[in-house]
């Protein structure tokens, strides 16, 4: 990732699976559902995480198998990074994608797992999961702190 001719795309192709991985920073803010406006494609976030997230880790709770239990999951790779603009500008691989450097609160640049969480970042303690609530509800539980 140090070849400075290389773009951010072509950078994150080069990842091992174990550095792919680590770039995740915990923040759960992809579990969440999303609102897309017919006729203007707005995408707008709510505070309705998957069934399967664990609201305290920020992690999900059946990850090897999520794409199957969930097909609208999204299993980001360096080929469709271009094609994930529903998630959200925080997000490290959307951040590295487009050249853009890591938050300071990111784990691998502050050195702690816990940062994301401590920094706001995650959606720990304020969420609901989609088991609680009915698909018409989801309009009254648009959120505006993710973007």
């Amino acid at each position: 990732m140090h070849t400075e001719n290389k773009t951010g795309l072509q950078k994150l192709a080069c990842l091992s699976h174990r550095e792919w991985e680590q770039l995740c920073d915990g923040c759960a803010r992809c579990c969440l559902h999303k609102i897309e406006f017919e006729g203007t494609g707005e995408i707008v976030y709510t505070r309705i995480a998957c069934r399967y997230l664990d609201q305290h880790s920020c992690r999900c709770g059946v990850y090897e198998e999520r794409t199957r239990l969930v097909p609208t999951c999204c299993r980001l790779a360096p080929d469709n990074l271009e094609d994930v603009y529903f998630m959200p500008e925080t997000c490290a691989y959307r951040l590295l994608a487009h050249g853009q450097p890591l938050a300071s609160w990111h784990p691998l640049v502050s050195g702690d797992a816990a940062s994301v969480h401590e920094a706001g970042i995650s959606v720990r303690g304020r969420v609901v999961s989609e088991s609680d609530v009915d698909s018409d509800d989801w309009p009254a539980y648009v959120i505006d702190w993710v973007q």
